[in-house]
Formats: C-alpha cells, structure tokens, sequence
C-alpha cells in the first residue's frame, strides 16, 4: 500500500461542514448524507467536504483534536512514553496534510497546527526507527504494533520486510545439516 492509498482512505473520515446552500439528503453507497441547509453544521466524509470548498459552497470545521493546546500535550507526552502514545486519529497525518492544503483559511492557527503535527510525526518516526532496530538486533520473530497509524506502519514496512527476509535467509543458511549458501 503507498501513501496515496492511505491517504484515499483517510478521505472517507467524517468532518463537519457549514453549507451555505440548501439540498435534501442525499443517498449514496456508503451512506446517506444531509440534509444541506446554509448555516447548519452537517458531517460530511472529506472528499465531499474538499469538493465542496474547492467550489466555495461550504466552510470546513476543524476536527476535534485539531487545536493547539490539544496537540502540544499529545506531543509532550509522546516524547516523555517510551510506547507509542494513541495517535490523536487513525488518519491524523494525511487529513492534516488535506485539510491544511485545501482549507486552511477556515482552520485557526493553521500554521502552528502544522508544525504541532510535524513534531508529533517526528517524534513517532523516531521511536519507530529506535523500536525497529532494536527489533532486528534482537533477532526477533514477531512484534506488537500497537497505536501506530497504518501511514506509520506504511513508513517503515518495506524497510522491516527486507530485514526480516534477511534473517530468515541467515537463520536457515546457518541450520545444522543445511547446504544453501556453504561453499563446497
């Protein structure tokens, strides 16, 4: 999966939106949406909430955990837990990225939200590189993924893929009795 994919499922997260147009509800395959009325706050998924800012008929809301204050005691506290800390959303990376690349006149304080969510992706990216080190220094067979995101896990899969791959190789060149790999 590339970061494109994730990215296309995190457009299927719900946001709040304020149309300032009227339209009854609308049916769709993966759910009915509205009613549309201007003013009234209503969840849309944010493909249709990008569509509809791009076309100026909507005013996008920030999501919950989008504050600041919010976001700096997510990032202390992920630096101060040596185990990944819950990610403030599953997708919390790739609707930053959307929702501050298409809407970022409607989001407050767009510009520290940004930074606030760099850091908190940094620092994440960090203990996963620590944690996949010492993953494969261990030898180990098997590891827990808890409260990492899937563009996290995404970030570091191939590299985890090619390691593993390779201990296996080593591991069964080095079974007693084993011919592959010596040289006669």
């Amino acid at each position: 999966m590339d970061p494109s994919e994730v990215e296309f499922l995190a457009e299927k997260e719900f946001v709040k939106i304020i149309p300032n147009f009227s339209l009854d509800k609308i049916y769709l395959i993966g759910g009915d949406l509205g009613p549309f009325n201007p003013g009234l706050p209503v969840d849309v998924p944010v493909w249709l909430a990008l569509n509809l800012k791009q076309r100026q008929k909507c005013r996008i809301l920030p999501l919950e955990w989008m504050d600041v204050e919010k976001l700096e005691e997510i990032r202390e506290l992920e630096r101060k837990e040596d185990a990944f800390t819950p990610a403030p959303s599953p997708y919390y990376m790739e609707l930053t990225k959307l929702l501050l690349n298409h809407a970022s006149d409607n989001i407050p304080k767009a510009d520290e939200i940004r930074t606030l969510v760099k850091d908190i992706w940094d620092t994440r990216i960090a203990k996963l590189r620590l944690s996949a080190d010492s993953f494969i220094r261990q030898q180990e067979a098997h590891a827990q993924l808890d409260n990492l995101t899937l563009m996290e896990i995404n970030t570091i899969r191939e590299f985890l893929l090619d390691s593993l791959n390779c201990m296996y190789k080593l591991r069964s060149n080095l079974q007693p009795g084993s011919t592959k790999g010596q040289f006669v």
